[in-house]
């Protein structure tokens, strides 16, 4: 079963060149290991899923231009589990950029650190 992902998960997206930090915006009471558990409702750009670099989505003569996330509806939420009535993100949850990137969960920001590859 999929774990929970928090405040602080790393996410990557295919077409950007660094990863991100979610910061979880949508509740302020249910947490795993002292941090926040993400919902479906933390989509935002820039305030709950900040740029990842460049955009390979975006070349010009000089190199890429800065990524601007255009996160849309999360998907493989919880498919019972809800905080608000909003489903929660697990490891597998991912959403995709209105750009055309993918944004996944590259470490689901508590419990034990994984290498990133």
């Amino acid at each position: 079963m999929p774990q929970k992902i928090t405040d602080t998960a790393q996410l990557s997206c295919n077409q950007g060149t660094v990863l991100s930090n979610l910061s979880v915006t949508s509740q302020n009471f249910s947490t795993a290991e002292g941090k926040y558990i993400a919902t479906e409702q933390d989509k935002q750009s820039n305030v709950n899923i900040k740029p990842f670099g460049q955009c390979k989505l975006k070349p010009t003569p000089g190199g890429y231009l800065p990524c601007n996330p255009v996160p849309t509806a999360w998907q493989k939420t919880t498919e019972k589990d809800t905080i608000n009535s909003y489903k929660i993100l697990t490891e597998d949850s991912f959403c995709m950029c209105g750009t055309g990137g993918k944004i996944e969960v590259e470490e689901k920001g508590h419990g034990e650190k994984h290498e990133i590859k």
